[in-house]
């Protein structure tokens, strides 16, 4: 999905920091990590949670492999961007190596710096083309003592748009992450988990197609699942939520969550894959899929095609996936 891990040409490379991979420190007065670009995320997040009671300010789907210097040089963004913002609100620092050999100091564990030229900022999202990070200070916040979430089903994308808003006004401060899926993707999950997700086998596609992951998080877990409720109530009082399932406990949470972050790897196994991850104003967020599978349907009727999509619709980005099912393999 980004450039920088792929090489278009003979005279580019792929550079792996998988040895650089020391966590060097924890400031636990003011939530600082400072850490090679080479440790993985899942790894860098355990650590962090379990020895210090801090989390990462960003998360995505592939935290089991992808490195945090890789993350912050694509400026990746995950379901909490939300929340906690982009990496550009939260690394404090990094160290640079330049193509001529240079190594840059930018480095600062300082929440407030306000001398001279932030040239960090323009090494995040370069995706290496300026220089090769491999060191990065980080802000970190504190776990949250409190998370709710909730798996709703929507009849309309409009509906989508109602519940998103209803969201920010009743949840206020606790929300922090609004995901979407559509029926496509879910039920494709459901046939290869063998599990139900609110999907009964009458269902039809064009009753409720959209699916949503809303979590909280917070510190009074009463007063969050009150909002929570009041939340829920309200959707499905207005009719724009339908049906929907608030988690009893964490292991039904993490079995949410898991619906959500299997989207890519089952869609992955579908066959061959067409990935697009793309931001775009969260009312023409759905026009996207629609125009590919109208253009799909007219001009490529010869070949058997599935377009899904997923994404974090609270900020307007769409992951849009075609694929042309079978095994395919490589040419060589």
């Amino acid at each position: 999905l980004v450039g920088g891990s792929t090489p278009i040409s003979n005279t580019e490379i792929i550079l792996s920091l998988e040895k650089f991979n020391t966590i060097h420190s924890f400031d636990t007065d003011n939530g600082i990590v400072t850490v090679d670009a080479g440790v993985i995320l899942s790894t860098l997040q355990s650590t962090i949670s379990e020895r210090y009671g801090y989390l990462i300010p960003i998360d995505i789907g592939s935290k089991g492999s992808c490195q945090i210097g890789g993350n912050v040089s694509t400026n990746a963004g995950g379901q909490y961007y939300y929340r906690f913002g982009s990496l550009h609100a939260n690394v404090l620092g990094v160290e640079v190596v330049t193509a001529k050999g240079d190594v840059l100091d930018l480095m600062s564990c300082n929440r407030k710096d306000n001398t001279g030229y932030d040239l960090k900022h323009l090494f995040i999202g370069a995706e290496g083309t300026l220089g090769i990070i491999t060191k990065i200070a980080l802000s970190c916040p504190k776990l949250p003592t409190s998370r709710q979430a909730a798996l709703l089903q929507c009849p309309t994308f409009n509906d989508v748009r109602t519940t998103l808003s209803t969201a920010k006004e009743k949840l206020g401060e606790i929300l922090s992450a609004f995901e979407f899926m559509d029926y496509e993707v879910v039920s494709l999950v459901q046939q290869q988990q063998q599990q139900t997700v609110l999907i009964e086998e009458e269902d039809d596609e064009s009753d409720n197609p959209f699916f949503l992951l809303v979590e909280t998080q917070g510190s009074n877990s009463e007063h969050d699942r009150e909002k929570m409720e009041q939340f829920l109530e309200c959707c499905m009082e207005d009719g724009f939520v339908v049906n929907g399932i608030l988690a009893q406990d964490g292991k039904q949470m993490e079995e949410m969550w898991n619906i959500r972050e299997s989207c890519n790897p089952i869609v992955k196994a579908d066959g061959y894959n067409y990935k697009y991850d793309i931001s775009i104003p969260i009312p023409e967020f759905y026009d996207m899929v629609e125009e590919m599978k109208d253009h799909l349907s007219t001009n490529y009727t010869t070949r058997s095609t599935r377009t899904v999509s997923w994404g974090h619709v609270i900020d307007g980005n769409l992951h849009l996936n075609i694929t042309t099912p079978g095994i395919f393999t490589e040419d060589k």
